[in-house]
């Protein structure tokens, strides 16, 4: 796994997203050879040609990643994967053709960027094809064995089954036979087995108790044959970007290289989040009087929203929304809002699936209630049950709460205890690792979500 940003990628999709990146630079690259020959020279370094292909490189790439053709669990076959790209590259064109119509400096002659395109649909399917055998080359792909049993490890095979992109073979599980306690000698008596194999790279540790039971000596071995031995927690939250609370102990976190609290790191971000919604709230200023409008002729009642939301450290506090449901909504108390919700208005579930009705959370956040990225807040009614329901509920306080976060863009919307627990997995994942670099990452995906009007209800 490679770090970038505080977010842990496989190796592969980091491979995948280099040479693709080069792909289309080599294909845009090799047209203005073809179309200029000896005089490329003059085009490429004295016309701006190099970063004239760097862009439509990274348009490409950009293009690329909001149809998920770098996600290792977004796309599960290959015709799917090919399509993909086929619209990808349709994509491509259409926004390079508005932007080349409106500055004709953007690309390297209409001619020449025709034929980089057609150079890049042939290149990118040949280069999917090369990958998908590289891939599957056992030379390419680390062999797993889990030491543990019960619901954590099982929580880790499932993952790296469910997770073809990890290049990761799961070659054995002391536990897979549904033996939950077996002793250290049974352990250390498997484990030694699997090493005579010579079968396995890697081996997670993945026991919920470990005293008394852990197999030193075969893990030392393991060790001294140069096989890598690492927690399972840890690759559960590489794997995942969640963190399981029902396997957190408080030391993962005591000790954790995260955490970054520190005054001055807080104040930066703070900052940014001010700015950022104070740009927001000024582009999307001219749109509001025809929000107001819609809420207003459809429907009674204000068009403003207030609702008690639970903030930093317990506060109370009024978020702001536009109106989306009926003055009796609650009328038999507080409620989740659920998929095809019939309190929703048709104007609020427009509202609803653009994210248009969160825009007046913009001015919570300029007021410093909350940030433009943090653990969405909860109500008070709701945050009392879960925390009785849900261990470590309380820890998501600890931050100030904000409009989107590291679950709204790694989750769908939650709706049931299950749904909070699962977030509560990714808020632990925001909390540890909470960085500006990490929250500008959350709002670059944020933008993906909304356009791809992902988690809404």
């Amino acid at each position: 796994m490679i770090r970038f940003l505080h977010v842990y990628y496989p190796v592969r999709v980091v491979a995948l997203f280099c040479g693709e990146s080069l792909v289309v630079f080599a294909c845009f690259l090799a047209a203005v050879f073809l179309r200029f020959g000896q005089d490329s020279y003059i085009v490429l370094y004295f016309e701006g040609g190099l970063l004239k292909i760097i862009g439509v490189t990274a348009l490409a790439i950009l293009s690329g990643h909001y149809y998920d053709l770098y996600s290792s669990t977004m796309v599960r076959s290959k015709p799917e994967t090919y399509f993909r790209l086929l619209v990808m590259l349709g994509t491509v064109s259409v926004v390079t053709g508005i932007l080349a119509a409106i500055q004709p400096d953007f690309i390297v002659g209409r001619q020449t960027y025709v034929i980089g395109i057609a150079f890049l649909a042939v290149g990118l399917l040949v280069w999917r094809w090369i990958f998908s055998l590289l891939i599957q080359n056992p030379h390419f792909r680390d062999r797993v064995y889990i030491l543990g049993s019960g619901e954590h490890a099982r929580t880790i095979a499932d993952a790296i089954r469910g997770n073809s992109g990890l290049a990761i073979d799961l070659v054995g599980w002391s536990g897979a036979l549904g033996d939950t306690m077996l002793t250290s000698e049974e352990l250390g008596a498997r484990l030694d087995a699997v090493l005579q194999t010579g079968n396995v790279d890697r081996i997670v540790v993945a026991m919920s108790e470990r005293r008394g039971r852990l197999p030193y000596r075969a893990l030392l071995q393991a060790r001294l044959r140069g096989i890598q031995v690492e927690h399972g927690t840890v690759l559960l939250e590489q794997i995942t970007g969640r963190i399981e609370p029902d396997s957190l102990h408080p030391s993962a976190l005591i000790f954790a290289e995260g955490l970054n609290l520190r005054r001055g790191a807080v104040f930066v971000r703070a900052a940014v989040s001010r700015l950022i919604a104070l740009v927001t709230l000024i582009v999307v200023l001219p749109t509001l009087p025809f929000v107001v409008a819609a809420i207003k002729l459809t429907s009674p009642g204000p068009v403003i929203y207030r609702q008690k939301r639970v903030g930093q450290n317990g506060q109370i506090y009024e978020v702001l929304k536009f109106r989306t449901m009926g003055l009796d909504a609650e009328a038999n108390g507080a409620q989740w809002a659920v998929e095809g919700d019939p309190r929703v208005t048709k104007v609020g579930r427009f509202l609803r699936l653009t994210r248009i009705d969160e825009i007046p959370q913009l001015w919570n956040v300029l007021k410093g209630d909350m940030r433009f990225v943090g653990p969405r807040p909860e109500r008070p009614e709701f945050v009392k049950m879960l925390a009785e329901q849900i261990p470590y509920y309380q820890l998501r306080h600890v931050v100030p709460p904000g409009i989107t976060g590291w679950a709204q863009v790694r989750y769908r919307y939650g709706a049931t205890v299950e749904d909070a627990k699962r977030k509560l997995t990714y808020d632990l994942y925001y909390i540890k690792h909470a960085s500006l670099a990490l929250d500008l990452l959350i709002v670059f995906e944020t933008l993906k979500t909304v356009i791809l009007r992902r988690g809404s209800q």
